[in-house]
């Protein structure tokens, strides 16, 4: 198995670069992201996730480690396979990724390519607390799950203000970063109106 590649970048074509180790030139299939990093000519190192299939062996090559590791969560949903992986690294950077799964902003998953409704939704819901320990907010953590006989709590303040920000005209994902930062600084006792009105402070600078 080959988990990385250090040599000169040959070619770089629209899904993929042909790395040259020592004479030998290995396709590597890589995000928009990736690619953008490449020039033909120059040395480059790439960690690498090589995938076995019945009738090949594929490389896919990542620049940064993040990339890669959002690449093998993403793989573990059913329907996301290497290549809606590689679309979803290349229109969102793993700590979007991250803080779109967190805020169930199913609309910028849906941007890239392959991804339907559906698969947004499960993406959602299957990563969500992978996403929230990844950090998509800094600070932010997966907090202890509620006991089995513990009552369900009513949406919190801060759903709430997210909630009105976007009826106010902004995007999801924006709104949930604001009050996210807002919530930590404010603590977990903060009524809605002081999280509106100190989000929207945050969004304006």
């Amino acid at each position: 198995m080959i988990g990385r590649l250090r040599g000169t970048i040959e070619q770089v074509e629209e899904d993929a670069c042909v790395v040259d180790v020592n004479g030998v030139g290995y396709v590597v299939h890589a995000s928009a992201r990736t690619l953008r990093e490449l020039s033909p000519g120059v040395e480059a190192r790439l960690l690498v996730e090589t995938v076995v299939r019945e009738d090949a062996i594929l490389l896919y090559g990542f620049i940064a480690g993040s990339e890669r590791d959002w690449f093998r969560i993403l793989t573990t949903v059913q329907g996301v396979g290497a290549k809606v992986a590689l679309s979803l690294l290349s229109t969102l950077a793993p700590d979007e990724l991250a803080s779109a799964i967190v805020a169930q902003d199913k609309a910028s998953l849906n941007r890239a390519a392959g991804v339907g409704p559906k698969l947004a939704a499960r993406l959602t819901t299957e990563l969500k607390d992978k996403a929230t320990q990844w950090g998509a907010i800094p600070g932010a953590r997966a907090t202890t799950a509620p006991k089995a006989d513990s009552p369900v709590s009513a949406p919190s303040a801060n759903e709430d203000a997210i909630s009105a920000l976007v009826n106010l005209g902004y995007k999801r994902m924006e709104a949930f970063g604001a009050i996210a930062r807002v919530a930590q600084r404010l603590g977990a006792d903060a009524k809605i109106d002081a999280l509106i009105r100190e989000g929207l402070r945050e969004l304006a600078r």
